[in-house]
């Protein structure tokens, strides 16, 4: 394929809304405040804004590095670059990696439309917490309305896959980004200012560091590189689309800033509300859908029919934000499909559709207590979350901080870093350092207590 044809984002403001619409979508709104109410709250937040900046952003950095200098998809990316090494194997996994967060993600975005439709139907009129808990088992465990919504999720993310990087990617990303950040404000208003809002503010910003655990270590790293984006190639393939004058270090900076705010944003949205109906912080992936019911529902009981208007916009905005993560998942494997089989961009889109509509059917149905979907003691959708967020991402980190800190050239790190000297690269030395001992030291650390070799 001729890479002086590769499409390129076209505006800085588009880099950094598709880059942080592929971080942002579900992996904080929805993926954040359950693994904090899991993890103690507050002392889960402060160990993931540190895991954020310290590790991986350097290696944000680092795919961006990749990405731009092959101009090619993940895994083209990374045997470019990787030469015969075994390094030359970590955009294959990114490009799994991908593949298997695209099936249950969808699923999860398949949920949103399920609630833009309950709440323009009013069933969650006068309905209170114990009734919204039952509506959303009954809706995740049935056979068929989950993965219905699942596939007409994957429709409307190929739709904008097959119109390609500007008028696809870049456009969607600039009309969804910008809406879901406003009705994530108006939300968090509403939840903090209901009664006994106070206890879930203090679960958030009050920490109680006794909880903090090697598994929390390993949750919040398994989070911030999920919420990056890292280790499932979408950076490196984002990267691959940016333009000689594309600043890596501030892009990544931008980034890391927006998908902190949000996830504290999510955190304030989710935790006043819950501690304010009686619903436990520790509910798990369902967190966020049986709390906001009950935030519209006691927020705008003065005025109904605002909160209704609020509850069906905050779901419609959701589901935007899951497609923006759920597009660049997809785009990382039609790149390599439409890159490496040498076959037009809408058939590959079209492989990977039908494949994520397969992988998400099954996750959908292991919700229901399928046996046969089953593995290791957790459903598969579980499975899913939990060897991706916590094994492949921080491993797939490791990896590329080795190639970039130690196995390429410090010419085309530096290079890059400084778009080519015409920036003053004063944090270079710091970056270098991060990627070739604070990170993978770290993230092996965190490993190893986790396996209770520490």
């Amino acid at each position: 394929m001729a890479q002086l044809e590769r499409a390129k984002f076209g505006s800085k403001l588009g880099v950094i809304l598709a880059t942080a619409g592929s971080a942002v979508g579900l992996g904080n709104v929805w993926r954040f405040p359950y693994l904090a109410g899991e993890n103690g709250g507050a002392a889960f937040m402060l160990v993931y804004i540190g895991c954020v900046l310290l590790l991986g952003m350097p290696c944000m950095v680092s795919e961006f590095i990749v990405g731009r200098r092959a101009q090619a998809n993940a895994a083209r990316a990374f045997r470019m670059l990787g030469g015969r090494t075994p390094l030359a194997l970590v955009g294959y996994m990114g490009v799994i990696t991908g593949t298997l967060i695209t099936g249950y993600y969808a699923v999860v975005s398949g949920w949103c439309l399920e609630y833009i439709y309950a709440s323009a139907a009013g069933h969650f009129a006068g309905a209170g917490p114990a009734e919204v808990s039952r509506y959303f088992a009954d809706f995740e465990t049935d056979p068929v309305r989950p993965i219905v919504w699942m596939v007409l999720v994957f429709l409307a993310t190929h739709w904008v896959i097959v119109h390609g990087v500007r008028d696809g990617i870049e456009r969607a990303s600039k009309l969804m980004m910008p809406a879901l950040f406003i009705l994530l404000l108006i939300v968090v208003v509403a939840s903090c200012l209901l009664p006994g809002a106070v206890r879930g503010i203090e679960f958030l910003f009050k920490p109680d560091f006794s909880k903090v655990t090697g598994g929390v270590f390993l949750s919040a790293l398994g989070q911030a590189f999920y919420s990056l984006s890292i280790g499932m190639g979408c950076m490196c393939t984002y990267a691959s689309y940016f333009g000689r004058q594309t600043r890596l270090g501030s892009s990544a900076m931008q980034i890391g800033v927006i998908v902190i705010l949000v996830a504290v944003l999510s955190g304030l949205m989710i935790f006043p509300a819950a501690f304010s109906v009686g619903i436990k912080p520790d509910s798990g992936p369902s967190l966020i859908f049986i709390t906001l019911p009950n935030v519209f529902r006691e927020a705008f009981g003065f005025a109904p029919v605002l909160g209704y208007v609020v509850a069906v916009l905050f779901y419609v905005l959701l589901t935007l934000a899951a497609l923006t993560s759920l597009i660049s998942l997809h785009e990382v494997s039609t790149a390599f499909l439409h890159e490496e089989l040498h076959i037009t961009r809408r058939r590959a889109a079209t492989i990977v559709t039908a494949t994520g509509i397969v992988l998400g059917g099954l996750c959908s149905l292991s919700l229901g207590g399928r046996e046969w979907l089953t593995l290791f003691g957790r459903p598969l959708f579980e499975l899913c979350d939990f060897v991706t967020g916590q094994m492949l991402m921080p491993f797939g980190g490791i990896l590329i901080c080795l190639l970039v800190g130690w196995y390429l050239p410090h010419k085309l790190v530096r290079d890059e870093f400084t778009n080519w000297g015409t920036l003053p690269g004063r944090y270079l030395r710091l970056f270098v350092f991060c990627v070739k001992y604070v990170c993978p030291i770290c993230i092996v650390l965190i490993f190893l207590n986790q396996l209770g070799l520490l």
